[in-house]
């Protein structure tokens, strides 16, 4: 029997099976040569190490021998971590999806010895259920069909391959009006669970870029609607089961419409992605709640997700011990034992913790029978329980932790902590964000290019235009909270590179994957979201952030080039698009506030402060040295300072208000700006 090559990876996933029986090899030349040679179909496992289904089908299949004899017998098998290639997994869910079939992970695909894919699946038990054969009827079936029947698979893979090398034409015309964005608002609105917040329906994922983009038009229109369906969702996330309310940290989604149980895996992508939108809020509403969650989130990304590089690591797992959220469940029993008796009982009352439990006999801590605040002796009382239990929490074995770093989450994290910073003005978190770029920096560029992931020392695969994208807007964000001219120059560099190397001149548009991926069949280009904001959609912020702070024409054009490309399929899908539509928003009225003097005076500081608390998401803001102009075709060109203050112009399109030097006064010349119909 073939070894096991997994051995040599550093994928933490890949790692977990390096012991299986199954003849794994990873993704590359040698795998696919193999399959040629030796005339074999490949079947190809994608998952993650957090993935608590694909710990049980690798527990149910890949750990039995019977098992892994008919996949060494009949296959060449492929397993693929897919965080670490992303490029693998969209290319074959999107092909799954062909197959008329809903995504998730495990992923299972059967590919012919190109790499086409013909047939393929999800989560496969060992004995037939859940209306699903087992995986060695699969494979015994599969395995006939491409001894006897090939032409079977070959039509298939064909019909497959050419539905994925299908592209949407290009958009010469399509416009997206405020009447369109207004449409889109209501649709997600009536689209939106108004009693527990989220989409409605089961199960439940956060869907921050579509309350992003709900919480971007209520400050554009003033539509209640809009932030009703924001703060309620944000409301009951915040005080659901999905969130951790010992260690801080929100799970990857509910697999009920209340937010009780959660999918207990943590990634770092959720949680940058509802901190950077509890930021955006809580700076425009008075909110506790959100500010603790804040608070409370960010300490535990900066604490308790750092590689030891200091960069933000991947995720922590669902499992422990072989169950799901072993690691997170109490019995009524443990909590009394552990709480102060005179405590307890308001603790158990509060976090919804009984005696028959609320998940399968156990306690999932809670706030969404008592959601509102209560008396700050109350509270305090609660938060020395959350400690108590905490600390015994500590004690248990601890789920599985993915310490490998991605540049494209890493890029999410950082620009949110950023963000939060601003809000928050915590020095402290200011400098992990700083620390965390420089390190990614350190350990992912080289050569002029963006490497995706990296661990123990060795980088792992060029980047995605994901990486670049989230990346940039973070150095972006970093120059916004710093001043620094050196964030203002990597972010260029960042963009230039993802030019030079996803952009595609014929379409115009970013690839999701770079060039150098000979194995990959198709090369996807496309704007709509996944489970982050798609790479067109935040590079679209990114070049329009960029020619208001540079003058730079061509980042102007790129921008119009995406618009005008992705604009119709957007208007038309605004649950698959959310990210570019808000990007859209962006772009068509940018505030744009410049601070002349110096970036971290004191005076300055608080004129920033009082920017980013307008009614308005993103502000673009600028520091210029007194005695600097503008390039020419900046509205706030041949300002200066007025009274030998720190001095703050707001503009919109073409007209600047007054200069202001009282930040007591911004929300003034804001008003007025907007009044004057210049957007």
């Amino acid at each position: 029997m073939n070894s096991n090559l997994l051995a040599r990876e550093q994928s933490p996933y890949l790692l977990q099976h390096k012991d299986n029986p199954v003849a794994w090899m990873p993704w590359g030349a040698e795998a696919f040569s193999r399959a040629v040679r030796e005339d074999k179909p490949i079947l190809l496992s994608i998952g993650y190490a957090a993935c608590h289904w694909c710990h049980v089908m690798a527990h149910e299949s890949f750990e039995d021998s019977a098992v892994a004899e008919l996949m060494n017998r009949d296959f060449i098998n492929i397993k693929v971590d897919r965080e670490e290639r992303p490029e693998v997994d969209k290319l074959y869910m999107e092909a799954l999806h062909r197959l008329g079939e809903q995504g998730g992970w495990p992923l299972t695909m059967f590919l012919r010895p190109d790499g086409a894919p013909f047939w393929g699946g999800t989560y496969f038990p060992p004995e037939p259920r859940f209306g699903r054969p087992s995986f060695r009827q699969v494979l015994t079936e599969i395995s006939r069909i491409w001894r006897h029947e090939r032409s079977k698979a070959d039509l298939n893979s064909t019909a497959i391959l050419k539905s994925l090398q299908i592209q949407p034409p290009l958009r010469s015309e399509a416009m997206i009006t405020p009447e369109a964005l207004d449409a889109t608002a209501r649709t997600l609105v009536a689209a939106t669970d108004m009693q527990h917040g989220g989409l409605r329906g089961a199960p439940k994922f956060p869907q921050t870029s579509v309350y992003d983009f709900l919480w971007r038009h209520f400050l554009r229109t003033g539509d209640r609607a809009s932030r009703d369906a924001v703060i309620i969702t944000l409301n009951n996330l915040c005080q659901g089961g999905i969130y951790d309310h010992l260690a801080g940290g929100f799970a990857r989604y509910s697999v009920d419409h209340r937010w009780l149980v959660p999918h207990f895996e943590k990634m770092l992508y959720d949680n940058a992605l509802i901190v950077s939108l509890l930021s955006r809020v809580a700076a425009h509403e008075e909110n506790g709640l959100f500010r603790n969650r804040i608070e409370e989130t960010v300490t535990w990304l900066v604490t308790e997700m750092r590689t030891q590089a200091r960069t933000f690591a991947a995720s922590y797992d669902a499992d422990s011990e072989g169950e799901e959220g072993r690691y997170y469940v109490w019995d009524h029993e443990d909590v009394l034992e552990i709480l102060p008796k005179a405590s307890a009982d308001l603790f158990c009352r509060v976090y919804d913790v009984t005696r028959q439990g609320n998940w399968e006999g156990k306690n999932i801590l809670n706030r969404l029978n008592a959601q509102a605040t209560l008396s700050p002796e109350i509270e305090d009382t609660l938060a020395s329980c959350r400690r108590l239990l905490l600390e015994k929490r500590r004690e248990r074995i601890p789920p599985g932790f993915d310490d490998k770093s991605l540049a494209d989450w890493n890029g999410l994290a950082i620009a949110a902590i950023a963000e939060a910073a601003m809000l928050t003005q915590n020095p402290a978190w200011l400098g992990s964000a700083e620390e965390a770029f420089a390190s990614l920096l350190n350990q992912h560029w080289s050569s002029g290019s963006l490497f995706h992931s990296y661990r123990n020392g060795e980088l792992r695969n060029l980047a995605t235009s994901d990486g670049y994208a989230n990346l940039a807007a973070a150095a972006l964000n970093l120059y916004t909270a710093t001043g620094k001219d050196s964030y203002l120059t990597k972010a260029r560099d960042l963009v230039s590179s993802a030019i030079a190397q996803l952009w595609d001149d014929s379409r115009g548009g970013f690839f999701f994957a770079p060039r150098q991926t000979p194995e990959l069949i198709v090369r996807s280009l496309h704007a709509h979201d996944d489970a982050t904001p798609n790479a067109n959609a935040t590079m679209l912020v990114n070049f329009t952030r960029l020619y208001h702070l540079t003058g730079n024409d061509d980042d102007r054009k790129y921008a119009e080039t995406l618009i005008r490309n992705f604009g119709k399929d957007a208007a038309g899908n605004p649950f698959a698009f959310a990210s570019f539509l808000s990007a859209v928003t962006f772009h068509l009225e940018p505030l744009q506030a410049v601070i002349i003097g110096d970036a971290n005076g004191p005076q300055e500081l608080e004129l920033r402060r009082a920017v980013l608390q307008l009614p308005v998401l993103q502000p673009i803001l600028q520091y210029v040295p007194a005695g600097t102009d503008l390039p020419p075709n900046h509205p706030a060109h041949g300002k200066t300072q007025k009274e030998s203050s720190a001095t703050l112009y707001l503009c919109l399109g073409t007209r600047c208000a007054l200069p202001v030097i009282d930040p007591s006064h911004t929300r003034t010349a804001f008003q007025s700006i907007r009044s004057s119909g210049i957007h």
